[in-house]
């Protein structure tokens, strides 16, 4: 009897295990509570290349609500995925996006420097982000520097612009000049004006100003507070927050009462969760 109650004892505690394991697992899955919308930034770029379709197909798999990504506009006039405007951090390549063509940034390794598992990652156009994953998530579409680009708001509304259903693509910027052109050229797309930590304190007369015409005001979680975020919903409008690997990102967001948040996926989301309790 003494061996069997011991054999029993370890098959229960083996089995507690792999219930905490799946627990565990589970709360790794998603990283925005359920009340909130959940983007990946840059995809789960903190599990593959940013910007690339391995990181993108991981942010669907880790059910993500919408998928951030940026656009350059190559030499040759095509909306590239990529979020600096020099591909010399995330490629083995060197130099400006808006000085190679397509061609040339097809031959571009946008995996490697991540690791040899990504070896080949290639870069993505925009059209083959919206082609390949719009039917199954939404979108958060960045326009990097459109001051460098003119016209990439037109070329951006012509990707887009063949698709019945726009209900799930928001469209972001730094730039409020750009958003509304976007607004005028896409006028049932969702557009995010991003806030720089500087000018983060706005007064009522810039929120009233700014939510006339965009459904959100997306703040870095380290410069903003519930007052800002109130200030926001009483215009009608909605607040994404992100943060710099900030393990209090969900207790503040919820603190804050925002409505999403935008992040890399940490790689211990799981102590997020904790922190809020």
């Amino acid at each position: 009897m003494g061996k069997e109650r011991a054999l029993y004892v370890a098959v229960l505690a083996i089995a507690c295990l792999f219930v905490l394991v799946g627990y565990n697992n589970q709360t790794k899955i998603r990283i925005a509570p359920k009340e909130m919308i959940s983007v990946a930034h840059r995809g789960a770029s903190a599990y593959a290349p940013e910007n690339t379709r391995a990181a993108f197909q991981k942010g669907v798999d880790l059910q993500a609500d919408y998928l951030e990504c940026d656009v350059h506009l190559s030499k040759d006039d095509e909306l590239i995925v990529m979020h600096d405007d020099k591909v010399d951090r995330t490629t083995d390549g060197k130099g400006y996006v808006r000085d190679k063509t397509l061609a040339e940034l097809r031959t571009l390794n946008a995996g490697k420097l991540f690791g040899e598992d990504f070896v080949g990652e290639p870069i993505m156009t925009l059209q083959e982000l919206v082609d390949e994953f719009y039917s199954e998530v939404g979108l958060v579409i960045e326009i990097k520097n459109p001051e460098t680009y003119p016209g990439i708001e037109e070329k951006v509304a012509h990707v887009l612009e063949r698709y019945d259903d726009l209900s799930g693509i928001i469209i972001q910027s730094f730039d409020v000049d750009s958003l509304k052109k976007i607004h005028s050229l896409l006028p049932d797309v969702e557009i995010a004006i991003l806030i720089r930590p500087t000018d983060s304190f706005m007064s009522q007369q810039r929120i009233e100003e700014y939510t006339a015409f965009a459904n959100y005001i997306n703040f870095n979680v380290s410069f903003t507070n519930k007052r800002m975020v109130d200030l926001v919903h009483e215009h009608g409008g909605k607040v994404l927050v992100w943060s710099k690997k900030d393990r209090r990102l969900i207790w503040k967001a919820q603190k804050y009462g925002v409505d999403g948040i935008i992040s890399d996926f940490s790689e211990k989301p799981e102590e997020m969760y904790l922190a809020k309790e």
